[in-house]
């Protein structure tokens, strides 16, 4: 049974980046709503904390929003619904300066005037940056904000399991207080799932252990459909083993990726830049697909270096000298040393490809409604989609504050037109907290292991969904991914307790990694062409005519989904072909 029921007006699931920014715009609508977030972490220990290269927005006089939204489209191989990306490149600049009147310290030249550098896929520079710790002092800034809001009262280390619905709505949420054990139903008159990326669905990825897609695994649950899912970013340097990021800044910056022969291999690819002296300055700042691929192909020809933790090459900042090092990349040079003992001054870095960011999520419109009245998504669990089918460095940060703002005011207007009465919910969370126990906690004669089930889960989607596809592997990995979704019925869960059970949430956290993998695999066999971070060999074309439009995957018991399609919005710059630098 239910241990105890709250009510709030509108529920934030997830306090990172988007989940913050959204409470704030509830609170500023209308001081009378209640607002609830809940959070399986503190928030500050959120996954926006670890971004470290910056966040993008117009700023120089040498820019415009239109060269902005023009590199996030061709950036995102046409796969961008370009109303979405007026709209973000229009509310960045003004996000960017609320944050800093918040508190955000972001660098700045001699001059006072904001500091922004290169990244990839930019032809202007225009990420502000505050040093290689961006995400820390943004999520810092909205943390701070927060507090000055009474009414927004927070949820800290509680873990959802399941939407409440009621005829045709969201109306809250059930979780688990981690510190007891206790299950709580939390009513609302509206939902945002703010709870990041599903990185972990993958063995490397610079995403934390919290990034289990939860979101998309409750809203896909709950009948709404994920949105791209195919597209799934490698970032082309993260520490092997670890995967933890070596920020796209230190290319920025001027840093250089070497094979094993101490060449810069990339000047050999075609990064949609032009093939002329700039390339070698601008080069290691191409699209991140196209500079994992490189990657892939380096290995294919045995150019890679063979280490204890696969193949890597190397990222060689030294020529930049201590001073650039030590102001505009202490950060990479404190990872190199606590993780890999080598200081980034005088010795190299050895990194790899590893997943970073998807591209697809929770299918939400312009202000991050969802199919589900009542349900908003927001950040990188949401598809809105201005990433396409590759998303440019720096573009998250500054989407969490966009699109944040967004569903939070769309979310608290919704909640202002709604009664608080007749929610014929609690029968459900009643449900659920039987289910929990019956299926977890009380369950016996259960064989597989979390650990077991997740090993195999990562190595058939590195073998069949990563980097390179095809037909052959991505139907072994369906096979794959559908047996594990059976075995996982069988599961053992040693740890009865109450108090602070991660194995139960591990559980949990495995089962929305299977769902958010059959998305992907299932997205990725039926898009038969390839284009940005989906590389199909067997289909190496772009197929604008049959595959310019979005992927829809719909949930169906027997465990394969459903999928659809619904077509890209273009409205000012039709498709062409994919180049960067000036």
């Amino acid at each position: 049974m239910i241990d105890a029921q709250h009510s709030c007006d509108v529920l934030i699931i997830g306090a990172g980046g988007a989940g913050l920014r959204a409470a704030i715009a509830v609170a500023e609508t209308d001081p009378k709503l209640k607002v609830g977030v809940i959070s399986k972490v503190y928030p500050m220990r959120s996954h926006t904390v670890s971004a470290e290269g910056g966040a993008a927005a117009v700023i120089k006089s040498d820019d415009s929003l239109d060269h902005h939204a023009y590199d996030t489209i061709s950036g995102g191989d046409w796969m961008s619904d370009q109303d979405a990306v007026e709209a973000f490149v229009n509310e960045a600049p003004k996000e960017m300066i609320r944050l800093e009147h918040w508190g955000c310290p972001w660098s700045r030249q001699d001059d006072g005037h904001i500091a922004v550098r290169p990244f990839g896929g930019m032809k202007i520079e225009r990420t502000w940056f505050a040093a290689d710790k961006t995400g820390f002092h943004m999520l810092h800034a909205l943390f701070q904000t927060t507090l000055k809001y009474d009414q927004i009262q927070r949820f800290d280390e509680w873990f959802v399991t399941k939407l409440l619905e009621d005829d045709g709505r969201c109306r809250g949420a059930v979780a688990i207080e981690m510190v007891t054990g206790k299950v709580h139903e939390i009513t609302a008159k509206a939902v945002i799932v703010c709870t990041g990326g599903s990185g972990k669905v993958f063995p490397y990825t610079t995403n934390a252990n919290i990034k289990t897609g939860d979101g998309m695994a409750l809203a896909y649950r709950a009948g709404v459909a994920l949105k791209d899912m195919e597209f799934v970013q490698y970032h082309p340097t993260g520490l092997p083993f670890t995967g933890i990021l070596i920020t796209e800044a230190a290319r920025a910056e001027g840093g250089y990726l070497l094979n094993k022969d101490g060449y810069r291999y990339l000047q050999d690819y075609d990064l949609g830049q032009p093939q002329t002296k700039p390339v070698l300055r601008s080069m290691e700042l191409g699209p991140r697909d196209r500079l994992s691929q490189a990657f892939v192909q380096e290995q294919e020809k045995g150019r890679t270096i063979e280490g204890p933790y696969g193949q890597y090459v190397h990222l060689d900042i030294r020529h930049l000298g201590e001073k650039i090092i030590q102001s505009k990349l202490p950060f990479v040079r404190e990872l190199c040393l606590k993780y890999e003992n080598i200081d980034p001054i005088k010795e190299m870095i050895p990194v790899r490809p590893v997943v970073h960011y998807m591209m697809g999520g929770i299918h939400t419109n312009i202000n991050g409604e969802t199919s589900l009245k009542g349900l908003y998504a927001a950040g990188e669990t949401a598809c809105v989609s201005i990433n396409g089918a590759n998303r440019l460095g720096s573009n998250s940060l500054t989407e969490l504050l966009v699109f944040g703002n967004r569903a939070g005011k769309s979310a608290a207007e919704f909640a202002l037109g709604q009664n608080g009465t007749g929610y014929a919910v609690s029968s459900q969370a009643s449900d659920e907290a039987i289910r929990i126990d019956r299926e977890f906690l009380r369950k016996t004669g259960g064989k597989e292991k979390i650990a077991d089930l997740r090993k195999e889960m990562h190595a058939c989607m590195e073998e069949g969904a990563g980097i390179y596809r095809t037909e052959a592997l991505l139907k072994k990995s369906q096979e794959k991914v559908m047996e594990l979704q059976e075995r996982f019925k069988n599961l053992r869960i040693d740890d009865r307790s109450k108090t602070f059970n991660t194995e139960l949430v591990g559980a949990f956290e495995l089962s929305y990694l299977l769902d958010i993998a059959e998305t992907i695999v299932q997205c990725a066999l039926h898009r038969k062409e390839s284009r940005g971070s989906h590389q199909r060999k067997d289909f190496p074309k772009r197929d604008d005519e049959n595959f310019l439009a979005h992927s829809l995957a719909y949930r169906k018991e027997n465990g394969i989904p459903e999928i659809k399609y619904t077509p890209v919005s273009i409205t000012r710059w039709p498709p062409g072909e994919r180049i960067y630098g000036r």
